[in-house]
């Protein structure tokens, strides 16, 4: 049965013409209750993350103007999101969640969250929407636990992590690979162990071609304990923020490719949502249902149609 995590304060009132598609992630869990995916027997809610663990990754006097609502202007305007307490609430929670998503892989082989992805989220600052890094966050808290020795974040979101780059930068132990549109925000990059930009306008077999190369060459290479995989799906041909020219078979496949590859290896997998950007609410959920779906085909062993 794969472990799905999930919160409901993650979609909270928002102002529902800003670009953030906060309600996307009660949809995302919707769309997976109706469809039999997520029920009762395998749902699991993390808690909220003390200002005290957020600063053993997080500058303190940071993560203390987050949660008190202290940062100024420009940080805001960083920050790309208006500051409530809703906001903070979900902000504290989304990095336990994808801890607890990697806690469930390791004991499972495989697990979801259903958010996650803030790779814009630098140490002292926020960006790109992103006030935390959770695949920071989690993957130094799994390594300061013991259970794991080398982990591999894998991140096919269609922006460069660059937060998560410059946060894990002189952490050995975590590998970072970020394939990402070149000419796409962040206009900095920072630089990941392993950066692949790819050409605007990028088709399905290029795509495909390079992030399994990439990954069958990092799976060697690094030998991880654990796979972060960051399936964004702003990489689609309709993002308003992507780029690419990525199909919905193209994002399936690329899911479904990328779990299986690992899986093939004993890996384990711990997949978070990352962006997308689509005023169709609904048709964005479904989009980031994708890699939840390939992950209860090979989780069930279930034959793809």
């Amino acid at each position: 049965m794969l472990p799905l995590v999930y919160h409901p304060d993650y979609s909270f009132p928002f102002p529902g013409e800003h670009r953030f598609p906060m309600e996307k992630f009660a949809l995302l869990h919707d769309y997976l209750r109706s469809s039999g995916i997520a029920h009762r027997d395998n749902e699991y809610r993390p808690g909220r993350a003390r200002q005290s663990l957020l600063s053993q990754v997080h500058c303190p006097q940071y993560v203390d103007a987050i949660v008190n609502g202290n940062l100024d202007q420009k940080a805001l305007r960083r920050m790309g999101l208006p500051w409530s307490a809703g906001l903070i609430r979900r902000t504290c929670i989304a990095p336990m969640g994808t801890l607890l998503t990697a806690q469930l892989a390791l004991q499972h082989g495989l697990a979801c969250h259903l958010a996650g992805g803030t790779h814009h989220a630098h140490y002292d600052f926020g960006s790109g929407f992103c006030l935390f890094n959770d695949l920071a966050f989690a993957a130094k808290q799994v390594l300061a636990s013991g259970s794991v020795q080398k982990i591999l974040i894998f991140d096919c979101d269609v922006h460069q992590g660059d937060g998560t780059a410059a946060m894990l930068m002189e952490e050995p132990r975590a590998f970072t690979c970020s394939i990402h549109c070149e000419k796409n925000f962040p206009v900095r990059k920072m630089t990941s162990d392993l950066d692949v930009g790819l050409p605007l306008g990028m088709t399905d077999q290029d795509y495909l071609d390079t992030v399994f190369e990439t990954l069958e060459s990092l799976l060697e290479q690094v030998k991880p304990d654990l796979v972060f995989y960051d399936a964004g799906v702003d990489v689609y041909h309709h993002d308003p923020l992507g780029r690419l020219a990525i199909s919905l078979q193209g994002i399936a496949d690329r899911d479904h490719g990328v779990i299986r590859r690992c899986r093939d290896k004993g890996i384990p997998v711990a997949t978070v949502i990352g962006g997308g950007y689509d005023d169709d609410r609904r048709a964005l959920a479904r989009r980031h249902a994708l890699v939840i779906e390939e992950a209860a085909r090979i989780g069930t062993g279930a034959s793809r149609e």
